[in-house]
């Protein structure tokens, strides 16, 4: 075994490539709709329970926060189904290679920031 191999474990140090930060933010939006739905079912039982419960759960998505919140978990699925598509688009054989993987992730980035800011200025 080689000692003399540097070894770098400061994360913030290492540099990664475009596609890697576009699969771990693909991963991260799959775990922000996971736990969102959960929340958003439980929202649309208080709802449909009785007119109190829909009338509750109106007046609490009429707050900044909540409105913060949608936009947060809408901005994940938006993101996760653009980079979705990404894959569906490789899987058919177009960018596989590395060039074409750096243009799909740098596409995948610039779309996805324009729906999610698109989204913002129709939510707010």
């Amino acid at each position: 075994m080689n000692s003399q191999r540097p070894v770098n474990l400061d994360l913030r140090t290492i540099k990664l490539p475009i596609t890697a930060y576009t699969s771990i933010l693909h991963r991260i939006s799959g775990v922000i709709l996971f736990v969102g739905i959960a929340f958003l079912l439980l929202g649309l039982d208080k709802s449909l329970a009785s007119e109190e419960g829909f009338a509750q759960v109106k007046e609490c998505l009429t707050s900044p926060l909540a409105k913060f919140v949608i936009w947060g978990l809408l901005s994940a699925l938006l993101y996760h189904l653009v980079a979705g598509v990404r894959h569906l688009i490789m899987d058919a054989g177009v960018g596989e290679t590395l060039e074409g993987g750096k243009l799909g992730s740098k596409i995948v980035v610039v779309v996805a920031a324009v729906v999610i800011v698109l989204l913002g200025v129709w939510i707010w």
